[in-house]
């Protein structure tokens, strides 16, 4: 497979998103003060490296045929939607809560933009294994960003 200019350009950026969502993962399970949170993120930043490695992939010439529930031809344990309950009580620290309630805005906005970013490069390529490779990883993108909400408003935090 012999990718354009642009395609390898594009490849660079998602690359790069993908790297920028792993380490804020990573620091934001570390800094988060709700261990329903921490794990919330952590599960995330697991998902991240497998869009990592799909598009390390396709860089290198492979286009990873896509499953139901993960990336790169890998079965990834999808975590089923549960409903959650609120994590903090009417006792806890609120400085706990808006430093989380901080972490989960900025994280939310990240996939709301590296969403953005997929739909953009998926129209850049001709061929369509990639493209469905892409929209797959947007797809999730879009389930994570989904995640993050919900956590945010059953615990009080999305206006």
């Amino acid at each position: 497979m012999n990718l354009t200019q642009k395609e390898a350009s594009i490849l660079g950026d998602l690359k790069e998103q993908e790297q920028i969502c792993i380490e804020k993962y990573a620091k934001y399970s570390s800094d988060a003060k709700d261990m329903q949170l921490k794990n919330l993120f952590s599960r995330l930043g697991r998902q991240e490296e497998q869009h990592l490695r799909t598009i390390d992939q396709i860089m290198n010439g492979s286009v990873p045929m896509m499953q139901a529930g993960g990336s790169g031809g890998q079965q990834q344990s999808q975590q089923p939607q549960q409903q959650m309950t609120p994590s903090y009580t009417y006792y806890e620290s609120t400085q706990n809560k808006q430093q989380d309630s901080y972490l989960c805005t900025d994280a939310l906005s990240t996939e709301k933009h590296v969403s953005s970013v997929y739909n953009t490069g998926i129209f850049e390529f001709k061929d369509p294994a990639i493209r469905e490779a892409l929209n797959h990883i947007q797809k999730e993108e879009q389930q994570h960003g989904e995640q993050i909400y919900n956590y945010m408003e059953t615990n009080g935090m999305y206006r």
